[in-house]
């Protein structure tokens, strides 16, 4: 029997990992506590990671989490479609998505980094599944980038017919309003992998974002 095409749950709480912060032997199980909390994805983003040692983490980590998240893969095509993942993420200025889907198929998510109301209309155009927006606030592994805020969030998605997430300096405190201006998730890093027990950071999280949720749909109502 075919599998069936991944679907985002909404609302969408995204880890993307990041094995500098914390110790790097315990990322995978780490995962796996933020996974019992409450994340809903997780991304692989190791970008200095050799392929081999790229898929070995994939493996691991797909393991571990089973169907309890989608694991999506940042940039490597190739991890992708080695590891049977639920899909890829892409930069900016990563490759075009219509290629990707080329070498995907059908069925994986093609998710699309944007920093601009033109970003986000070229992604859609090209068939991105959903959009990830930053950078919503300061945050400590783009220090130099200048926040655009919520507000790129509600430019966007007056006319945009896929999910959005936000990400960039999101926690608990300011998570609602990245959620009221039209995000159906939002993706963070430091927020659940910095704290000592990732499973009560992410079940925090959920809890801030479920409650923001029904506040966004009857403001929004149904899309």
């Amino acid at each position: 029997m075919k599998d069936m095409r991944p679907v985002i749950p909404q609302p969408c709480l995204c880890l993307v990992t990041d094995r500098s912060i914390g110790d790097e032997e315990t990322l995978v199980s780490r995962v796996a506590e933020a996974v019992a909390g409450g994340v809903d994805m997780v991304q692989l983003r190791e970008k200095d990671l050799p392929g081999g040692r790229l898929l070995d983490l994939a493996l691991s980590l797909k393991d571990t989490i089973g169907n309890s998240a989608l694991l999506i893969i940042n940039e490597r095509v190739d991890v992708a479609v080695a590891g049977a993942t639920g899909g890829v993420q892409l930069g900016e200025e990563a490759l075009p998505v219509a290629i990707v889907r080329q070498l995907l198929g059908p069925d994986p998510l093609i998710g699309r980094s944007v920093h601009s109301l033109e970003g986000a209309a070229q992604a859609v155009s090209q068939g991105a599944d959903f959009l990830i927006v930053g950078t919503m606030f300061a945050t400590r592994s783009h220090p130099d980038a200048r926040p655009a805020g919520p507000e790129l969030i509600r430019q966007i998605a007056q006319d945009c017919p896929v999910p959005l997430i936000g990400i960039g300096g999101i926690n608990a405190a300011n998570l609602a309003e990245v959620m009221r201006a039209g995000a159906k998730g939002v993706a963070v890093i430091t927020s659940i992998l910095g704290p000592p027990h990732p499973q009560e950071a992410a079940r925090q999280l959920k809890q801030a974002m479920l409650a923001a949720w029904p506040v966004t749909r009857i403001a929004r109502g149904p899309r």
